[in-house]
C-alpha cells in the first residue's frame, strides 16, 4: 500500500506586533465599560461593591473581544466579571485555602512537595480571575523577585534535594524577559536542578506576550522547560492563542494545560470534550482538571464533587485518555495533589 503523504506544514505567523506592554497597560479595569463593551448595563446592578478596593477587574481587550456580545451567560465573561456573589460570606472559604503560608520557606518561596519548588516570582497578572486562588495571597511581603531573587536562589543553594523549580504568580510572564534571564543565569550555576517550569495565564489572555524576546530566552536555558498554561474554555483559544503556542513549541517548550472546573462556564461534558480537543489542535496537553479551591469570594463557582467526578468519567468515556486531564484537588499540607 503506497502511504498517503504527509500533510504539509502550515506556516506559523508571526509574533503580533504590538507591544504586549502597552497592550497590558491598555486592559478593562472599569466594570462599567467591559457590560457597555458587551452591551450588558443590566449586570451592573450585580456588581460588587468591593471590587475595587479588595480584588478589581482586570481583563486585556483582546480577551473581551472572544466574549458574546449581549450574553449575560458568557462562559469568559463569567471568569472575570466581580459579581455580588463574591460578597457572601459562607463557611469553609478561607485566605489560605491550599495552605501556600505555611509552607514557605522564605520570601516567595513555597515548598510543598519533595523535589520541587514554587516560587511566586511576582503579584502581577494580566487578568484577575474570580476565582483565584491566590487572591488574598500578601504579595507585598511575599514576592521572590524582589530583591533580586536573592533570598530564593540561597534557599534553592542549600537545597540539593530540590530538581525543579516552578515560576508562578501571580503570573511569571508578567515580568520582563531581562529579570526572569536574571533569574536563570543564575539559577544555572545550580547543578541539581534539572527542569524548569512555569505556570502561566499570559498565553491565553494576551498572546501577544509571546514575543521574540521570550522566545530566545526560552530557547537558551539550558534544561527542559515545561510551560503549564491555564485555559477553562475552548472559546479562550483562537487564532492568536494557537499561534502564540505554536511559537513556544518552537522554541522547545513543553506545553500542558491546567483547567479549574467552574460552575456556569464548563461544568459540562461538550465544554470540557471542546476544551481538551482545541488545547490537542493547538499542540497542548491537558494536564489537570483541578475542583475548586475554596477561597473566600468564590463559592458561586463550586462544582460538587458528585458531579464532577461524573463530568470526568462521561469525558473519560468519549475521548482518548490522553485527552483527558487528571481531575484533582489541592489539599493543604498533602505530599501531592489529591485525585478525586
Amino acid at each position: 500500500m503506497i502511504p498517503a503523504p504527509a500533510p504539509a506544514l502550515q506556516p506559523v505567523p508571526p509574533a503580533p506586533s504590538a507591544r504586549w506592554q502597552q497592550l497590558w497597560r491598555d486592559a478593562i479595569r472599569d466594570p462599567a465599560e467591559l457590560l457597555g463593551l458587551l452591551g450588558l448595563p443590566e449586570l451592573a446592578g450585580r456588581l460588587s461593591p468591593g471590587a475595587m478596593t479588595g480584588f478589581p477587574l482586570r481583563v486585556p481587550r483582546g480577551f473581551v473581544d472572544r466574549m458574546r456580545r449581549g450574553d449575560p451567560h458568557d462562559p469568559l465573561l463569567r471568569q472575570v466579571l466581580p459579581l455580588d456573589d463574591e460578597d457572601r460570606v459562607l463557611p469553609g472559604f478561607g485566605t489560605d485555602a491550599v495552605g501556600d503560608l505555611a509552607a514557605s520557606g522564605g520570601t516567595g518561596v513555597i515548598h510543598k512537595y519533595r523535589g520541587r519548588v514554587l516560587l511566586v516570582a511576582t503579584g502581577s497578572c494580566a487578568v484577575h480571575c474570580r476565582y483565584c486562588f491566590r487572591r488574598h495571597y500578601p504579595y507585598a511581603e511575599q514576592t521572590a523577585a524582589a530583591g533580586g531573587w536573592r533570598e530564593a536562589l540561597d534557599y534553592l543553594a542549600a537545597d540539593t534535594s530540590v530538581s525543579e523549580v516552578l515560576l508562578s504568580g501571580g503570573d511569571p510572564l508578567s515580568l520582563s524577559t531581562a529579570k526572569l534571564a536574571e533569574f536563570t543565569r543564575a539559577l544555572a550555576g545550580l547543578p541539581h536542578v534539572r527542569r524548569l517550569r512555569l505556570h502561566t495565564r499570559l498565553p491565553v489572555v494576551l498572546p501577544e506576550r509571546v514575543d521574540e524576546e521570550l522566545l530566545a530566552w526560552l530557547a537558551s536555558l539550558p534544561w527542559p522547560v515545561v510551560m503549564v498554561v491555564h485555559a477553562n474554555h475552548g472559546n479562550e483559544i483562537d487564532e492568536a492563542v494557537a499561534a502564540a503556542l505554536a511559537r513556544l513549541r518552537g522554541a522547545g517548550v513543553h506545553l500542558l494545560n491546567q483547567a479549574v472546573l467552574l460552575r456556569g462556564v464548563n461544568d459540562s461534558l461538550p465544554a470540557l470534550a471542546d476544551l481538551s480537543e482545541r488545547l490537542f489542535a493547538a499542540g497542548t496537553l491537558p494536564y489537570y482538571l483541578h475542583q475548586l479551591d475554596r477561597v473566600a469570594g468564590t463559592a458561586h463557582f463550586e462544582v460538587p464533587d458528585e458531579r464532577a467526578r461524573f463530568l470526568h468519567g462521561e469525558l473519560a468515556a468519549s475521548l482518548p485518555g490522553y485527552l483527558v486531564p487528571r481531575l484533582v484537588r489541592e489539599v493543604a499540607g498533602a505530599p501531592a495533589k489529591t485525585p478525586l
